[in-house]
C-alpha cells in the first residue's frame, strides 16, 4: 500500500520558519522525481517545488525562491520542504506528489 503522509505544518507568525516532511511507504522513492504543491483557500492547488531522484536539480517556482528549500533524504524515504520568512500569501494546505500519488496534505497558516 503507497503511503505519502505530511507533517509540520502549524500556525506561524509572518517572518517565521517551518519544515515540512514526507515520508513515503511502498512507493518507489528513491527511483523517482518528488514534489511539493499546495492550495490556498478558493484557490487552485499550485507547483511549489520539485527535486530529483538523485537530490540534484532542485527546481523552484517564483513565488517562493530565496525563501524554501527542497531537500531529500532517500535513506529515509522522506521528502523536505524548509520553509523561511513566511508571508500571509504562503497560507496553504501543502502537498507531497510522486508520479501517480498524492498525500493528504499539511496546513500551513501564517498569521500574526
Amino acid at each position: 500500500q503507497v503511503k505519502f503522509v505530511e507533517s509540520g505544518g502549524s500556525l506561524v507568525q509572518p517572518g517565521g520558519s517551518l519544515r515540512l516532511s514526507c515520508v513515503v511507504s511502498g512507493f518507489a522513492f528513491s527511483f523517482n522525481i518528488m514534489s511539493w504543491y499546495r492550495q490556498a483557500p478558493g484557490k487552485e492547488r499550485e507547483f511549489v517545488a520539485s527535486i530529483h531522484s538523485t537530490g540534484e536539480s532542485p527546481y523552484l517556482a517564483d513565488s517562493v525562491k530565496g525563501r524554501f528549500t527542497i531537500s531529500r533524504d532517500n535513506s529515509k524515504n522522506t521528502l523536505y520542504l524548509q520553509m523561511n520568512n513566511l508571508k500571509p500569501e504562503d497560507t496553504a494546505v501543502y502537498y507531497c506528489r510522486g508520479p501517480g500519488y498524492w498525500g493528504q496534505g499539511t496546513q500551513v497558516t501564517v498569521s500574526s
